[in-house]
């Protein structure tokens, strides 16, 4: 018997973490029956439904690395009819980006059908790395790179910088351009940081996942990842 939560992750339906929530949110019923706890296991033969679709339990597993470019949200659909990062991709795989990136930012996003990969990458106790090249208004100082070094608060918990390089300042804009890696994961983090030290980003790529980088590849471009690669990520748990 396997949890219900990972047997929905499994069947590429969408990541760990939002099948729980689809489970106490009572949206998943196993044999007719709705279940929200998330203790729940099942069995092979059991039928379950997630949001009234049944699911299979046999998929063909696939994996993207996309640069995402700027002006597509990170999600499966939009209700304001903007464009999602879905659109970008030819595939007839049902697909979910594997975290997220903001409306107006750019880089390296995964995208995927296998839940099990999609919560390594995401748990927070996996500390994936994650790179991101920042254009923020100001000029850097001292105070600023010693705060960078000692880690950022935000909202009560701390961010841990685990590199930082200033690749750019430009004193007649009065704009700073950093490369930093953390390996967080919470919504506009990498924003936060910023603006937790006055420099508001007005532009933001993320360049690097762990060993992964947007080699060989412009904005609004994919490519497959090698079995290799995919067998990588796996040994980060």
């Amino acid at each position: 018997m396997e949890r219900l939560q990972k047997v929905i992750a499994s069947s590429g339906v969408t990541s760990r973490r939002k099948a729980e929530d689809l489970i106490i949110s009572g949206k998943v019923s196993v044999n007719g029956e709705v279940k929200t706890e998330l203790g729940t296991k099942v069995n092979p033969e059991d039928i379950i439904e997630v949001e009234g679709k049944t699911i299979s339990r046999e998929i063909n597993k696939v994996y993207y690395l996309l640069y995402k470019p700027r002006g597509y949200i990170t999600s499966l659909k939009d209700e304001h009819g903007r464009k999602t990062v879905i659109d970008l991709i030819s595939t007839d795989e049902r697909i979910y980006p594997i975290g997220r990136l903001d409306y107006d930012t750019s880089g390296l996003l995964l995208l995927t059908n296998d839940g099990t990969l999609a919560n390594i990458i995401t748990h927070p106790k996996n500390k994936i790395l994650k790179t991101y090249l920042a254009k923020v208004g100001g000029l850097f100082t001292k105070d600023d790179i010693d705060r960078l070094k000692n880690g950022i608060y935000i909202e009560g918990r701390k961010v841990e910088t685990k590199n930082f390089k200033i690749k750019d300042k430009n004193f007649e804009t009065k704009t700073t351009t950093i490369e930093i890696t953390i390996t967080e994961g919470r919504n506009h983090i990498v924003k936060n940081i910023f603006a937790s030290l006055n420099h508001p980003v007005l532009r933001l790529k993320r360049t690097k996942i762990a060993f992964l980088d947007l080699t060989d590849l412009k904005a609004g471009e994919y490519r497959k990842l090698k079995i290799e690669e995919v067998k990588k990520l796996y040994s980060l748990k």
